[in-house]
Parts: structure tokens; C-alpha cells; sequence
């Protein structure tokens, strides 16, 4: 099970609080926090797609991209038995660490339905 919503190429994530009874989420991947919320699954859809909107408009309005933008290095911690045999086998093959990561991660990206 996702608890994801897709619009216009945006993301929106998905909980539901049982106190207030009331499914909530915000707009994932932008550098600005955009939330929304429903009473109802049709509502909390229609919240998300006019929350995507009304972001795309004012990002438009004030000449901002609505994407964030990535700088392409991030930090992952992975167990050390397995970093080594990464690192190990990425000697092995002739590539650096990095390199081998990057590929590793475009294959599987490649074999991963979305």
C-alpha cells in the first residue's frame, strides 16, 4: 500500500490523524511547505490537486521553478558489512565507490516499476 498522491507530475503524502479524524498531507519534493486536507478520500484528492495548482500558479506569479532542485549527493547509511563489500567490489571492478552506487541505483531505478 502507497500512501502517496500523484498530480502534474507532484507527490503528495498521505496520513490520517484518528483524533481529528480527518486524512492530511503536504506536497513532497518542493522547497516550500504546501498541506492539504479532507474529510473524505474524493475530498483529500481534491484538496491535493488544488494545492498543486494553486502552488504551480503562484510559483508562476512570483517567477519561481515549483520543483526543488537537487544537488546530487545525499548521505545514506547502509550496515558496515555491507559498505565494505560495496567498496570492495567497486575496487574490484574499477570503479570509486561513488560510481559504482550511481550505477548500482540507475539499474535498479531502471528495473523498478513506478
Amino acid at each position: 500500500m502507497k500512501n502517496t498522491l500523484e498530480h502534474k507530475n507532484f507527490i503528495g503524502s498521505v496520513s490520517f490523524s484518528s483524533e481529528d479524524e480527518v486524512f492530511h498531507g503536504k506536497i513532497e519534493g518542493i522547497d516550500d511547505l504546501v498541506t492539504f486536507e479532507g474529510g473524505t478520500v474524493a475530498d483529500l484528492k481534491s484538496a491535493f490537486e488544488e494545492a498543486v495548482e494553486d502552488y504551480i500558479e503562484t510559483c508562476i506569479e512570483i517567477g519561481k521553478k515549483p520543483e526543488k532542485s537537487y544537488k546530487g549527493s545525499f548521505n545514506v547509511r547502509i550496515k558496515p558489512e555491507l559498505h565494505k563489500k560495496a567498496a570492495r567490489k567497486a575496487l574490484k571492478q574499477g570503479y570509486s565507490l561513488n560510481q559504482y552506487l550511481e550505477k548500482a541505483l540507475e539499474e535498479f531505478m531502471v528495473n523498478e516499476p513506478e
